[in-house]
């Protein structure tokens, strides 16, 4: 046995002098030694053995039975020990092959094979197999630590091809999930950047060339409103870009709100209050005591109790801006009017749905008598009745109603007989009945408007509004609104023998009165304007002279007839044109848009966004063989 073992010390002190033996081979090279142990123990056994047997056959006859009896008991031990030694060892050897077969089909053993011999191959599976990691069960050193612990199958590999300890897998998991953390992902992309351009187009904060960089500091200020805890004294003009900012990615809250509120401030704009709770309204009040305008956009909060706080304060607010207070009831508003009111010049609600009635607007001409600006829109509650209380508001200047219960033409023939001499805005959103009458009451009474908007009318024709502005004593008009004046049949959408809505006419006698001037125009979905009408319109200035100067965004989307040819005029003849809009405009396919300029809703492949990239002086010469 001696010499057994020795030979086996030999082979594993040779083996740990060229390979850096791992434990699973120390555990194989013990089993193997175990294992010749026993067959040499059992080789012993079975030489005594037969020396029994032959003592017993020269031994007298009168002992046979003490000699023969206990002899067979250890022989039978010592096979089923090389039995079960055999079993084992080949149950390792199959287990190692299963192993070494398991490395042939690894992807790294593959790419190491390249230059190998069949041999070769062997003795390198032999040698990655020794150097793997320990199997789970097994005892190993921990490479940070060095603390000895208990191989698992979720045991983590250190950076030098060790194992780590349940305590440093935890510390790497941190430091890896801090490195493997996604960075947020760069705007300057092709994709992002242009979405991003159609975006802000559509939200109307769109600019050529680079940023200011003013906005560049508003922009990262709201990235990073967490580390903000004052604004100190921005001038109001950047503190509303801010709001603006914050509102836009709904970060405005409990604690951004106080960065807004200034105790020496006049004015507070929440333009997105959905986060905001009644005493988030109130704190407004506490700590602006001097607080003179007050704009509240999605103010679903803003309750009676706010209400009760305001009128209990030493508060004289001069303009105040509601958006979403549905939830004030029609006697706080009353009470507010009749203890507050006298201060107010302007009064704008929105979303109010039954809350603000007739009997809040029959208050106004008594408990408001400097109030100037009057806005009410998406109401449900105001009638005619509320519009005929208006008419006895000699102060008024500006004028917006957008109303679900639409009052008829008279009552606003009547009302523009009171006040239409001198207001300076007028608005009548989706007044679907209002006829002629108004469009005549508005020639006759109005002399100072600088804005007029009238939409979704079914009933005034073109004759009408060339009535309008044909020898119209007011001043050209700055702002022009008169999308969807248009003939509604589903059955014949293309014919209009009655000429209803804004046409080709109308069209006309407005440019001619008040083209000069204009700085927007919308004429959205007056689909019964003529491609003749926007070309003598907006016809080469080398022909007839005629240059908007003044037009800075135009909107003729859903405009039938409107082609390649029109928009050309449009850019030459309105030089400081910002954006023009042509969406649903089937015609337009292939425009040369000049540098500084944008054309939104373009139906082609592109987009429906143009960045302007030529130069004016080529759009002249191409204008100039097109005409």
């Amino acid at each position: 046995m001696a010499p057994v073992l020795y030979e086996v010390s030999r082979q594993t002190r040779q083996r740990r002098i060229s390979h850096n033996i791992s434990a699973h081979q120390i555990r194989l090279d013990a089993d193997a030694r175990r294992r010749a142990a026993q067959n040499e123990q059992g080789d012993q056994v079975d030489e005594n053995n037969q020396s029994n047997d032959q003592t017993s056959v020269t031994t007298p006859a009168t002992t046979p039975a003490v000699s023969a009896s206990p002899a067979p008991v250890p022989a039978t031990r010592g096979r089923r020990a090389a039995a079960a030694a055999n079993t084992q060892d080949e149950e390792a050897r199959e287990k190692e092959q299963k192993a070494i077969e398991k490395i042939k089909a690894s992807k790294k053993f593959q790419k190491r094979k390249r230059y190998l011999d069949s041999d070769g191959e062997d003795d390198l599976a032999r040698a990655l197999l020794q150097s793997s990691a320990p199997l789970p069960g097994q005892q190993e050193n921990c490479e940070n630590c060095g603390t000895r612990f208990t191989v698992t199958a979720y045991s983590r590999n250190g950076p030098n091809g060790g194992l780590l300890c349940s305590p440093c897998s935890k510390e790497a998991s941190k430091d890896d999930a801090a490195k493997s953390k996604k960075p947020k992902r760069a705007t300057g992309g092709a994709v992002g950047k242009r979405r991003q351009v159609q975006s802000n187009i559509l939200d109307g904060t769109y600019s050529l060339g680079a940023k200011s960089l003013m906005t560049l500091c508003i922009e990262t200020l709201a990235k990073n409103i967490d580390l903000a805890e004052d604004l100190g004294d921005l001038p109001s003009p950047i503190i509303d870009k801010i709001a603006r900012k914050l509102s836009k990615h709904r970060l405005l809250d409990s604690r951004t709100l106080s960065l807004f509120l200034q105790p020496t401030a006049e004015e507070v704009h929440v333009y997105d209050g959905a986060k905001l709770s009644s005493d988030d309204f109130i704190r407004i009040f506490q700590t602006v005591p001097g607080l003179k305008k007050l704009k509240i956009r999605n103010g679903i909060h803003f309750k009676d109790q706010v209400m009760d706080y305001l009128m209990s304060r030493h508060i004289e607010l001069e303009d105040l801006y509601l958006h979403g207070a549905n939830l004030i009831s029609e006697a706080k508003w009353k009470e507010y009017l009749q203890k507050k009111g006298h201060s107010l010049r302007s009064l704008r609600v929105y979303f109010t749905d039954k809350h603000f009635t007739d009997g809040v607007l029959e208050l106004l001409s008594t408990t408001c008598p400097s109030l100037t600006r009057l806005k009410v829109s998406h109401n449900q509650a105001v009638t005619g009745a509320g519009v005929a209380a208006i008419a006895q508001i000699p102060t008024l200047r500006h004028l917006t109603l957008d109303l679900r219960n639409e009052p008829h033409s008279d009552i606003y023939v009547d009302l523009l007989s009171h006040i239409g001499a001198h207001l300076k805005t007028l608005s009548l959103t989706r007044v679907r009945d209002a006829d002629n009458t108004v469009l005549d009451a508005i020639h006759t009474h109005c002399r100072a408007l600088a804005k007029l908007r009238i939409t979704e009318s079914e009933e005034m024709t073109d004759a009408g509004f060339v009535r309008l502005f044909k020898d119209w004593a007011n001043p050209g008009l700055e702002f022009v609104d008169l999308q969807k004046c248009r003939q509604l049949d589903s059955a014949h959408p293309r014919e209009n023998p009655d000429g209803l809505g804004l046409c080709s006419n109308g069209f006309r006698a407005l440019m001619a009165h008040s083209g000069k001037k204009l700085r927007e125009l919308n004429v959205h979905g007056c689909r019964h304007i003529g491609a003749d009408a926007f070309e003598d319109v907006f016809s080469p200035a080398a022909a007839t002279g005629r240059v908007y100067e003044a037009m800075a965004k135009l909107e003729i989307s859903f405009c039938e007839e409107v082609t390649d040819f029109v928009v050309g005029c449009v850019f030459r003849t309105c030089p400081r044109l910002r954006e023009l809009n042509v969406f649903g405009c089937m015609k337009v396919r292939d425009v040369r848009v000049p540098r500084g300029k944008i054309l939104v809703g373009v139906p082609n492949a592109r987009g429906m966004v143009i960045e302007g990239d030529d130069d004016e002086e080529e759009e002249d010469e191409e204008m100039d063989t097109s005409a």
